[in-house]
């Protein structure tokens, strides 16, 4: 452990190390050259590089604000059937305060991801932070049947601010944490998204019951949204006073190079040239297809659980909403173990395909256990398949990273999502008329088979590990100056 004083002039505990990288890729001569070039010829400090004990409280506070942003997501639909009597609306009204979500991520992905390479971290996520409160506060004043509209405008809010969040996982992980905890730090940044659905999927149950008095419903209601706001304000709160941009110093050689790039006038690569080089690069195309199938199907699940439990569990909302909690944190505990898999084996690429075959034999198991007749049944199914499908989200977020090396990594994973906000709102529109018209079997199967095909998508995509190689690449000009 070293003693560094931070800006402020408080002591700081830091740690040094020298990153190792387990990447079995082969680099020829010209390529080892040509990232020498890129990365300005650095080489490891003596010491090693430094990380900082401040990365965790802003990676966990991070966590919680991504939490307080995706638990709003599914607010209204994970409580359907209330809903639509108390607003006397129709319930692909309901469908859409989730949709909506994924409906004004896609315009504003490249405004976003442009916003948080010029903004930075900290800039980007206090934008987001404010749009959340703001949007949550709004929703406090919808409760009348006749003030739908005025709910949907706060949840529109809520859905714009996740611009300032979902690309921002892979990014914070890459600036605060070395080589060797940038995967688990992405999964533990992706561990908040989850967490909030996680308590959006079991909350509303708990607090807005299917009362037959409506005046009761409202009551639950707005208990329910002045709880959120609260929680909200708090997190804006300490956002603004504790949420840094970036360390003193780089944490790794591969974050030195890409500082190094932003900061060169010669080098600087814009936002265009940038998207351009990811768009043209044949690996991460195959990466944004599969990635959004997968995520696309869990969106599409998450938003209609509600009513395909109720189909064979008449009355059970409550347990609807824990089978969702299910899925939500055993996808934690799966992301939790990809990354560190990740770190410790960096085997992108068959980590990648694992958890997505794995995604895909439990979305067949999930299928035929539904009507099994015993909702416990549908508990451990659901688990299983959250396990590997919500688990995989980390995965996709590093495995774009290490294809796209040096790009900003709030692009790649700006880009992934804007895949998976596509492909969800085709899934859930197609599986919500597959559900109305052929039931839940057919809808599921469908699902099921889109999963068969993200699988055969990974399976073709090649590890070009170019992050792990810049590291190597480093540590080899260290040892021969």
């Amino acid at each position: 452990m070293d003693l560094k004083h931070s800006a402020s002039g408080a002591v700081e505990s830091t740690e040094s190390y020298i990153a190792t990288s387990k990447s079995t890729d082969m680099i020829t001569p010209k390529e080892k050259e040509e990232q020498r070039a890129k990365a300005g010829a650095l080489t490891a400090p003596a010491e090693g590089y430094k990380v900082y004990a401040r990365r965790w409280a802003v990676l966990f506070l991070f966590v919680f604000y991504s939490a307080s942003n995706s638990m709003q997501w599914i607010q209204y639909t994970i409580i359907n059937n209330i809903i639509t009597r108390y607003y006397g609306i129709s319930e692909k009204w309901v469908d859409w305060t989730s949709m909506i979500y994924m409906i004004l991520y896609i315009p504003l992905i490249f405004p976003g991801s442009w916003f948080l390479d010029k903004a930075g971290l900290r800039i980007t996520a206090l934008v987001g932070v404010v749009g959340t409160c703001v949007g949550a506060w709004i929703k406090v004043f919808s409760v009348d049947p006749s003030l739908f509209y005025v709910g949907f405008i706060g949840q529109a809010i809520v859905a714009l601010s996740q611009v300032c969040i979902l690309s921002l996982p892979a990014r914070l992980a890459a600036v605060w944490f070395g080589l060797d905890q940038v995967s688990s730090a992405t999964s533990v940044g992706v561990f908040g998204n989850q967490l909030g659905v996680a308590v959006g999927f079991v909350l509303p149950p708990m607090l807005v019951p299917n009362s037959p008095d409506l005046e009761t419903v409202g009551n639950d209601l707005r208990l329910m949204f002045y709880m959120v706001a609260g929680l909200t304000s708090v997190l804006l709160v300490l956002m603004v006073f504790f949420f840094q941009d970036r360390p003193p110093t780089p944490p790794s050689a591969a974050q030195e190079a890409a500082q190094r790039l932003e900061a060169s006038d010669a080098e600087q690569v814009s936002f265009m040239h940038s998207l351009r080089n990811l768009l043209t690069n044949k690996n991460f195309i195959l990466l944004l297809l599969s990635y959004g199938i997968n995520v696309g199907v869990f969106y599409a699940i998450s938003t209609l659980l509600n009513p395909v439990v109720l189909k064979y569990y008449p009355g059970h909302e409550v347990d609807a909403g824990r089978i969702g909690l299910s899925i939500v944190l055993a996808g934690m505990l799966g992301s939790v173990v990809s990354g560190i898999v990740l770190d410790k084996s960096h085997k992108f690429k068959e980590t990648t395909l694992a958890v997505y075959a794995l995604s895909m034999v439990g979305m067949w198991i999930f299928t035929f256990t539904l009507d099994a007749g015993h909702i416990a049944v549908v508990y451990l199914t659901a688990s299983l398949l959250g396990f590997f499908m919500t688990g995989y989200l980390p995965v996709g977020f590093e495995f774009g990273a290490e294809l796209t090396f040096p790009e900003p990594e709030g692009t790649s994973s700006g880009l992934l999502n804007a895949s998976a906000q596509t492909f969800g709102i085709c899934f859930t529109l197609f599986y919500s008329e597959l559900f109305s018209e052929f039931g839940d079997i057919a809808a599921n199967v469908t699902m099921a088979i889109m999963l068969i095909v993200g699988t055969i998508i990974t399976a073709i995509t090649q590890s070009d590990l170019r992050r792990q190689n810049a590291q190597v690449t480093v540590r080899g000009d260290a040892g021969n100056p």
